[in-house]
């Protein structure tokens, strides 16, 4: 109420008494009342906000408990990362010596330099300890030799009359792994980690029996000695027999067959002398083979403690006579300790996301667009009509008799057709050299042969083909059609080792599978398959390309295989 209001209301007269008082008036009594209503309101108002600020505080607190006791959402993706990087961890920790003749980027002429690199690798997540060892050639390039350190030196006794041998450790530490190289320029002087049977049986007695030596010298116990291919079979046989009173003895031997056909076969008296082994492991159930010869693959089936192979199908195809490669028998009486792991692909070199030689990258979301601009690029590299319709295959091998390449050669004009293209990339026979040559100049604008090896067109194939052809007469695992279905290549296989184990043959009925395949070595059945690829995508290309984004979809890393490796050897150890 304001002072105006207050003088506007009618007053009332006096009361006259002995004591004089002033009494106050009604209207300054109303007034009084609300000044006093008004300061309730404003109490009552203050304290409304008080609790207010009390709850919201309370609330706060609380909140403040309970993310306390749980994390937030990134700290739970932090927990979670942790845990699963604790998972690798679950297993105990093993020691493994992997044993070879090539590993990639030092020396690599095959798919043994890849394996080499990429399992170790991958089996460090599996927490293992892991020293690579393999030859110091001259051909390893100078950048990585300028990098190795010296860790000493020692003669060695090897050939049977005693004559010993200089042995050099030179070491290289990358990406967590140690590689340790044997050095003595008698036997790896030469330009080429292979040369002929003459020079490299002497080459690997040597390394053979260098590497459990250096192991010695350095200390290094493994719980697993790794062994790969013939040129580290003789490990088991001296780990069994020179080195049985050595602390080595207590490590446990794997011997990897990455292709059977190569076994390190020559005469007894030869191989006697340059190994130094005793007569009894050249006797028939260990190294002997035929009358008068040794094969060292053979002594190493025999002395290792596991056998693997590089497929499940391939070690049950070994122990056939078919496939055998005369070891059929020797393999049936040791199948106990065979097995077969399939290899991966290194996702750090082999990756359509990140791989710089792509002339545009791609990933499931955007595959489709991204091959036809890959294809297109290609087949402007190529010389070939460019036209994103074509229907490109393409063909990454060695040109020879077990790749399938009489097949390839016997169907080529079948396959041609104004709708084809077929790209070539690789060396090998010169039969097959020559014939693909031919083709180039018969068909002008269809066909590209590259005899020749070149990494960079190698990714951009895989990039800008629809198909691949791997019609191969025996495969143990095979590389290409892995590389090829994580770059949204469809395989057109032949059933046989690896490629039957990660080709599942197209199913037209669900709408399943990630390739196409054949049974028989026949060209027939390879034109067949060619064929019903060629129908599905012009017919059906829906159909073809959710094939292509399921096979890109599909973990082909090496992640799988080395758990296996891993779970083998905490079985043996």
């Amino acid at each position: 109420m304001t002072k105006k209001n207050i003088s506007s209301t009618k007053r009332n007269k006096p009361v006259k008494t002995q004591k004089r008082e002033t009494i106050p008036s009604k209207s300054v009594k109303v007034e009084s009342e609300v000044h006093s209503l008004e300061e309730n309101k404003i109490q009552n108002a203050k304290t409304e906000y008080d609790k207010k600020v009390d709850a919201e505080e309370s609330m706060k607190n609380d909140v403040d408990k309970i993310e306390k006791k749980s994390p937030k959402m990134e700290s739970v993706e932090e927990v979670i990362s942790e845990e699963s990087q604790t998972e690798v961890f679950t297993t105990s920790r093993r020691s493994v010596a992997f044993i070879g003749s090539e590993c990639y980027p030092f020396v690599k002429t095959g798919g043994l330099g890849d394996v080499m690199y990429a399992l170790p690798k991958a089996l460090i997540k599996q927490n293992c300890d892991i020293k690579v060892i393999i030859p110091y050639y001259k051909c390893i390039p100078k950048k990585y030799r300028e990098k190795m350190v010296y860790k000493g030196s020692f003669q060695m006794d090897l050939c049977a009359d005693g004559r010993a041998f200089y042995v050099g450790i030179m070491e290289y530490i990358w990406e967590g792994i140690v590689y340790d190289f044997i050095d003595n320029e008698d036997f790896f002087s030469y330009g080429n980690p292979y040369t002929n049977l003459v020079d490299d049986i002497p080459k690997y007695c040597y390394f053979a029996k260098a590497v459990l030596s250096t192991l010695n010298y350095m200390d290094w116990i493994p719980d697993i000695i790794h062994c790969h291919d013939w040129q580290a079979a003789l490990v088991p046989v001296y780990l069994r027999t020179k080195f049985k009173d050595t602390r080595l003895a207590s490590a446990k031997t794997i011997l990897t067959i990455h292709n059977l056909r190569f076994q390190g076969i020559y005469n007894i008296p030869t191989i006697r002398y340059w190994s130094g082994l005793p007569d009894y492991v050249f006797e028939k159930d260990a190294l002997k083979v035929g009358y008068e010869d040794a094969n060292m693959l053979k002594g190493g089936l025999t002395y290792s403690n596991i056998i693997t192979t590089v497929s499940n199908t391939y070690a049950r195809e070994i122990q056939s006579e078919y496939y055998g490669e005369t070891l059929d028998a020797h393999l049936r009486y040791h199948s106990g300790k065979l097995r077969g792991i399939v290899n991966g692909i290194d996702y750090d070199i082999w990756n359509s996301v990140t791989d710089d030689r792509l002339y545009a990258n791609y990933d499931t979301t955007n595959v489709l667009d991204k091959k036809k601009e890959n294809k297109r690029n290609l087949q402007e590299e190529l010389g070939l009509d460019q036209d994103e319709h074509k229907f490109v295959i393409g063909l990454i091998s060695r040109l020879t008799d077990q790749k399938g390449l009489d097949l390839v050669n016997s169907i080529m004009t079948q396959i041609m057709d104004e709708h084809t293209q077929v790209v070539v990339l690789g060396s090998g026979d010169r039969k097959y050299e020559d014939s693909f040559r031919y083709y180039e100049n018969t068909y002008k604008g269809s066909v590209c042969s590259n005899i020749m090896y070149d990494e960079t067109r190698a990714h951009r194939i895989y990039a800008g083909a629809d198909a691949l052809l791997v019609p191969s007469q025996f495969e143990p695992c095979g590389l290409t059609q892995l590389i090829a279905m994580h770059y949204g290549t469809i395989p057109i296989v032949r059933e046989t080792g690896g490629l039957k184990d990660t080709v599942e043959p197209y199913n037209m009925y669900t709408n399943t599978g990630n390739g196409f395949a054949f049974d028989r070595y026949e060209a027939d059945l390879l034109l067949d398959a060619v064929n019903r690829a060629k129908s599905l995508y012009f017919l059906s290309r829906w159909c073809w390309d959710e094939m292509v984004q399921r096979d890109m979809d599909k973990n082909l890393s090496w992640d799988n295989s080395a758990k296996q490796y891993k779970n083998l050897y905490l079985d043996l150890t």
